[in-house]
């Protein structure tokens, strides 16, 4: 115990400078696949039947990624002698498929946001990440960010987990409970499409299949700091990206 009370006193808080710019602490994100060249057509179709949720598509010698439906687990990267490039960053958050514009919340919410998170049969990964957001090193307090226990106090909903038949009640009722204005963040690739588990007769296949999704936020799952970005983008402190634009494919 001595030795965390001193090693404290002379270290300090390490905690993250993002927003105000970039970070590169390692570990921060395991980054995301990118569209890649290859040698040959054949190549290209390797890598892409290497992928177990078809998020990789092979366009001539080329091998693209939808990043919505990509659940992270790497293959493409480790588990293949054809290879998929991958990009270190955590800007990911988007909206959804066909929605023209995202509108941020007013600005008085820019430094006073509360959040409400609702386990929708996550299997635990989600929910362990969005948690690191407490921690002294993403440190979401110093950016106005509070997470509470009723919805009757809370701004934005975040969505992780398929949306399981047990709780598609409970998240129906904690989104009517919210007041106006609110927004609705699917967190990781199961609440925006099902992830591994799909749409069956126990798991809705993501959250839009029974709430209105504002923002998503790919990734299974996505590090903190996508997660971080996705709540400034919310305040509109962030600008989101276009769908199109993680849609690694070729020309």
């Amino acid at each position: 115990m001595s030795f965390w009370f001193w090693h404290g006193l002379q270290k300090r808080v390490h905690t993250t400078g993002y927003p105000q710019r970039p970070e590169t602490a390692i570990g921060v994100s395991s980054g995301r696949p990118v569209r890649t060249e290859f040698r040959s057509a054949e190549e290209a179709s390797l890598a892409a039947a290497n992928c177990p949720v078809d998020a990789i598509t092979a366009q001539g010698n080329s091998a693209g990624v939808e990043l919505r439906r990509c659940i992270h687990c790497q293959r493409c990267h480790f588990g293949s002698s054809h290879v998929l490039e991958w990009r270190l960053d955590y800007e990911w958050t988007t909206i959804p498929p066909g929605a023209k514009k995202y509108e941020a919340l007013p600005l008085a919410y820019g430094r006073s946001l509360h959040l409400i998170v609702v386990d929708a049969g996550d299997c635990g990964a989600c929910l362990h990440e969005v948690k690191q957001l407490n921690n002294p090193f993403y440190n979401m307090h110093r950016l106005g960010m509070f997470f509470t226990a009723t919805p009757r106090a809370a701004d934005v909903l975040l969505v992780v987990g398929p949306v399981s038949e047990n709780m598609r009640v409970p998240l129906l009722k904690t989104y009517e409970a919210m007041p106006d204005p609110k927004r609705v963040v699917a967190v990781g690739a199961c609440a925006i499409n099902g992830g591994v588990f799909g749409r069956t007769f126990m798991s809705a296949g993501g959250a839009a299949s029974v709430l209105p999704i504002d923002l998503e936020i790919p990734g299974d799952p996505p590090p903190p700091l996508a997660v971080l970005y996705g709540l400034l983008v919310v305040t509109g402190r962030k600008p989101p990206v276009l769908p199109e634009s993680l849609v690694e494919r070729s020309a």
